[in-house]
């Protein structure tokens, strides 16, 4: 029975610990399925594409949006074991959907600010990628600041 049990090994030039070792494995095990998933579940047996250029552009689009998502699933879960409460809004889609609402309006005066101030589920899941609410205050200035002068150049 022992000589049927499965053995792996996981071989990587970077220094860590076993648990962390399988911890990236099942984080690009995820990755890999919906890489593959994405032929089956969106159709994309056949790319709906003109040409082999198209096709790895696509495809790479794909794979660069995938690797995006793993490193925003790696830094979720590693909030998430911080932290004693096991939300919701701390996996890819929820958290993603929740940061959505963090927008810019222009006001009457022209100036473009932060539509509501940012609530205490999006300073949780900004805290995961080492912001805060005051760096979204200021990047959302910076941003008003660099609309402001494109408007007033475009007249």
């Amino acid at each position: 029975m022992i000589r049927l049990c499965g053995y792996f090994v996981i071989v990587t030039s970077a220094k860590m610990t076993a648990e962390e070792a399988i911890d990236l494995y099942y984080s690009r095990d995820a990755s890999e399925k919906l890489f593959r998933g994405d032929k089956s579940y969106l159709g994309n047996k056949s790319l709906r594409v003109y040409g082999n250029e198209s096709a790895d552009a696509k495809i790479f689009v794909e794979f660069v949006a995938l690797i995006v998502r793993n490193r925003i699933y790696t830094r979720l879960k590693e909030e998430l074991e911080k932290i004693d409460e096991k939300p919701n809004y701390m996996t890819v889609p929820a958290a993603l959907k929740e940061l959505e609402k963090i927008e810019m309006i222009q006001g009457l005066d022209r100036i473009y600010r932060l539509d509501h101030a940012v609530t205490k589920t999006q300073k949780t899941i900004l805290k995961a990628f080492g912001m805060d609410a005051s760096y979204v205050k200021s990047r959302a200035e910076r941003i008003g600041e660099r609309l402001k002068i494109a408007d007033e150049i475009s007249g």
